[in-house]
């Protein structure tokens, strides 16, 4: 019931080159020093072999532009289908890692895995962040990131919502008032 999750597509090479993406709805930052990540995939899925052989992966945030990319990955195989030839999404070369970054996405976050953990349904791959990028759409003057202009999605019981409308920024709480 912790609900709602970020989505994301998940971006891989398998060791022939071949692209694939799966949606990921467990998915989270982990660790600020050193910057890791973490996200959990059910063994039988056609990515896991991947992800498992090759240790690097793209998290690429999600927006409501690719909501309908994102489900689609989230139920075609990539056994079957090449999700970015059949998405029309653009495949971009990462820095770090050979996945690519999905070029429509606003945020494309390198990673290697640095451990696997096995807990029952599904594997926990924790992962060290390696690169990031992010579309200069979204930053201001003052090179802060706007991901709210974005219209990011998230994930709760089988339904993908919208995000954006901000109600506060940290701190907001306990900042003194101007008086």
């Amino acid at each position: 019931m912790l609900y709602p999750l970020p989505v994301v597509m998940v971006s891989m090479a398998d060791g022939g080159g071949k692209y694939n993406i799966i949606t990921i709805a467990w998915a989270g930052t982990v660790c600020t020093n050193p910057p890791m990540v973490g996200i959990s995939v059910r063994p039988e899925r056609y990515s896991y072999r991947i992800l498992k052989e090759t240790g690097e992966f793209v998290v690429n945030l999600t927006t409501k532009e690719l909501v309908y990319a994102t489900d689609f990955c989230g139920v075609k195989s990539g056994r079957e289908v090449d999700k970015f030839g059949a998405l029309g999404l653009t495949a971009l070369p990462a820095d770090q890692v050979r996945a690519p970054l999905v070029g429509e996405s606003p945020v494309n976050i390198e990673c290697k895995v640095k451990e696997i953990l096995p807990l029952g349904s599904h594997h926990l791959f924790l992962a060290q962040v390696a690169a990031v990028h992010a579309d200069e759409k979204y930053m201001d003057e003052k090179r802060k990131f706007h991901l709210e202009k974005a219209r990011p999605i998230v994930y709760s019981h089988g339904t993908y919502y919208v995000c954006g409308e901000p109600l506060g920024s940290f701190g907001y709480s306990v900042k003194k008032s101007g008086r």
